[in-house]
């Protein structure tokens, strides 16, 4: 049996990892073609997909992390499991930028976050691990 890193079951993680590296295919990348898949599972087990979607106007593409937060919550979603993020362009770990990091936060500081490299293998970090010490919601009460 394979072990899964984090929390997850040996479902929750192979699913997330098959729907983080499908989604690659949503990936709208034609300028820098640097295609990034994500998928996010919700406390309740409902899974959601994204791509990142590029603009002419650079400053206007999406990372594939906020489209799906986005169709999640537009779906009623707020409490998070984990999110997985892949992508095919190169042979290393790839981890949410800034702004995405920023995104997820909104959430909980517990999420776990899972890199897949092309090849399927996996590392697996809190989000408060990849963001210390970081500004969200409950310092605004």
């Amino acid at each position: 049996m394979q072990e899964v890193p984090g929390k997850l079951s040996i479902e929750e993680f192979t699913t997330l990892r098959t729907k983080a590296i499908g989604a690659l295919d949503l990936s709208y990348s034609p300028y820098s073609k640097f295609r990034v898949g994500c998928a996010l599972l919700s406390e309740s087990g409902d899974l959601f997909v994204g791509a990142n979607v590029e603009n002419a106007s650079y400053g206007a593409a999406i990372c594939a992390e906020r489209s799906t937060i986005v169709t999640a919550v537009l779906q009623g979603h707020r409490k998070f499991k984990a999110i997985g993020v892949s992508s095919d362009m190169v042979d290393e770990f790839i981890s949410p930028c800034g702004i995405c990091r920023q995104s997820i936060r909104e959430f909980g500081k517990e999420i776990e976050v899972y890199m897949f490299k092309k090849d399927g293998s996996c590392v697996m970090k809190t989000l408060e691990e990849l963001l210390p010490m970081s500004f969200g919601p409950e310092q605004l009460n």
